[in-house]
């Protein structure tokens, strides 16, 4: 710190070309500016002003030790003010995995919402990703934050839970059930099911599986896909019927209705994750804004 005072001292006088007016601008006696600066010049071992009874003129060494004081300075500025940015959480970079669901429903105003709120913090968004995968993801440091579906048997993890979402049917517009203004899991006993991938240890498949389990019923399954486009894709087709979060909604396709399950209907819970002790500021921002925005 004493070589920065000194930096900004002799700087000051530089500019001034006076000590007298160099002084009263940095609030300070004459005698112990003069002093300052002496005391630099015995640290460097040059002469940096030439000096009069009526004015200060910078030496050759004076005027090439100016430009590097100004850089130093500029820079230590700028290292400060990006030091406070970083504390404020409003700088950093950031990457976020989204389930299916997310991925359609709540990524789309999320972006806008980070956007417009931390400008200075880069955001990468990875969408459709299986709950295994992001947990993965999360341990490797693929990602930052995943807005998943819990369970998750991890400890290292900081799990929170953001909202219920129910539980509706996805079917073809010319399907028998399309016409139904909701439905019971035994209505759909004898329908073809599209699930997601149990190979690929999709959260959906084991809430489908249950779902049919506890209404006594073994599904037909026809079809397991990865990602919840291909899975509605698939219903447009013709091809079955599926279950999944309301939010899927957003994702409207022609070629498909969806009809809710009757109450109480069954519900999925959205959370978001990241590793424990993840404690930057930017992340900390980041779950604020993620948590109004499901509030609101």
């Amino acid at each position: 710190m004493d070589l920065l005072r000194h930096l900004h001292y002799f700087v000051t006088v530089a500019e001034e070309r006076h000590f007298g007016r160099a002084a009263e601008r940095l609030h300070m006696a004459q005698p112990p500016l003069s002093q300052q600066i002496r005391r630099l010049e015995a640290e460097l071992g040059v002469t940096l002003f030439e000096r009069t009874t009526r004015r200060v003129d910078l030496t050759a060494a004076g005027t090439a030790y100016l430009a590097r004081a100004r850089e130093i300075l500029a820079q230590v500025g700028t290292a400060a003010d990006e030091a406070r940015q970083v504390a404020a959480g409003v700088v950093g970079r950031l990457a976020i995995g989204c389930v299916g669901s997310a991925t359609y429903s709540l990524l789309p105003d999320l972006s806008r919402r980070l956007a417009d709120e931390l400008p200075g913090v880069d955001f990468a968004f990875r969408g459709e990703m299986l709950v295994a995968d992001q947990v993965d993801a999360l341990r490797d440091g693929g990602i930052d934050l995943a807005l998943l579906r819990p369970p998750v048997a991890d400890g290292s993890l900081s799990v929170t839970p953001l909202r219920e979402e129910r539980l509706v049917v996805a079917v073809p517009a010319t399907h028998r059930l399309a016409r139904r203004r909701w439905l019971r899991v035994g209505d759909l006993a004898d329908a073809d099911l599209i699930v997601h991938s149990a190979g690929r240890r999709s959260a959906m498949y084991g809430v489908v599986r249950t779902l049919f389990t506890e209404a006594g019923l073994t599904p037909r399954i026809r079809h397991e896909v990865g990602e919840t486009s291909t899975l509605i894709t698939l219903v447009a087709g013709g091809l079955g019927v599926a279950v999944v979060p309301e939010p899927v909604r957003a994702l409207a396709l022609a070629g498909v209705d969806y009809v809710p399950l009757a109450r109480p209907a069954p519900t999925v819970e959205l959370a978001v994750a990241h590793r424990a002790e993840r404690t930057e500021p930017h992340l900390l921002r980041t779950l604020e804004v993620l948590r109004e925005l499901v509030s609101g």
